[in-house]
């Protein structure tokens, strides 16, 4: 069985717990490909004992990563987000098809097991938010947390489900619908989310993001007078704080992505609102505050 060197962190707000699970690092990311046409290397020169440490690996290579967010309430346990998944076939993105990663051990590492998992939240359908909805049983895709309501944006469900998202500008996400999203909707276990959003257990507000991909919307999780915000893909990683202009290579609606971005930064700068990325490195949790021309990152 696999084991962790150490727990994860668990940030608590108000009356839930938050926990990170990491499915992957990935290291050497080439930053001019991840932010096409807009990678700047004086970023590093000009921000030198600015930024904090684990955003770049030592050829000034980027680390993101891939995982999902454990909140505990009194009452439940939710997953926000589903990672990548095993096994899945991905014939055009190889970098994450057929995997055989540990994630569901880390889950039970830090006290929960598939049959422990009340809701899936879901901020959008990418490849890498839905993966784990499924598994492959006996040739068969089933749902991993069989009993769980997967809560998701409609939008996000009536594009990935239409011949329109099923194109060259979205070869990475070819696939996924059909093995990571429609077998839970088979087994009804779903819920969807209007393209308002709404408030969802009392405790948890979709808000709609869109730009990274249609129908994206972020989660706040309000409890106790405490607050969160689980940002999606709004930011890949800690540099956009810096650049909010930076799209990445996988936004698919880029005027609105910086709308989004810029909405998520302006609402947690200078409050004491954590949040929760997707993809940053090292705890992938922190705190944006306002600098002299723009925002500063901090991670928890």
């Amino acid at each position: 069985m696999w084991h962790m060197t150490k727990l994860p962190k668990i940030y608590t707000v108000g009356d839930t717990t938050v926990t990170r699970v990491t499915e992957m690092i990935i290291r050497g990311v080439p930053p001019e490909v991840y932010f096409p046409g807009t990678w700047d290397p004086t970023l590093l020169e000009e921000n030198q004992g600015v930024l904090p440490d684990g955003l770049i690996d030592e050829n000034s290579q980027l680390i993101v990563s891939i995982g999902t967010w454990v909140v505990k309430t009194p009452y439940h346990t939710i997953l926000i987000d589903t990672a990548t998944g095993n096994d899945k076939n991905l014939p055009l993105n190889s970098d994450l098809a057929n995997l055989q990663l540990p994630y569901l051990e880390r889950l039970q590492e830090v006290g929960v097991t598939p049959e422990d998992v009340d809701y899936v939240l879901l901020t959008h359908l990418h490849v890498d938010h839905v993966g784990w909805n499924t598994k492959l049983v006996d040739g068969k895709w089933v749902p991993t947390f069989p009993n769980a309501k997967y809560v998701f944006p409609h939008k996000e469900q009536e594009y990935y489900s239409s011949e329109a998202s099923h194109n060259k500008e979205n070869e990475a996400n070819f696939n996924v619908y059909e093995e990571s999203v429609l077998p839970v909707i088979e087994a009804g276990l779903t819920e969807t989310i209007g393209p308002e959003g709404g408030t969802f257990l009392d405790l948890f507000t979709f808000i709609p993001t869109p730009g990274h991909s249609i129908g994206q919307m972020s989660i706040r999780l309000s409890s106790g007078g405490e607050e969160a915000l689980f940002g999606a893909d709004i930011m890949h990683h800690p540099f956009q704080v810096l650049r909010p202009d930076w799209n990445s290579m996988y936004c698919e609606f880029g005027d609105q992505a910086r709308i989004s971005r810029r909405w998520a930064l302006e609402y947690i700068a200078d409050r004491p609102i954590i949040y929760f990325s997707t993809h940053f490195p090292e705890s992938s949790a922190g705190y944006v505050t306002r600098s002299q021309d723009g925002f500063e990152w901090r991670f928890i």
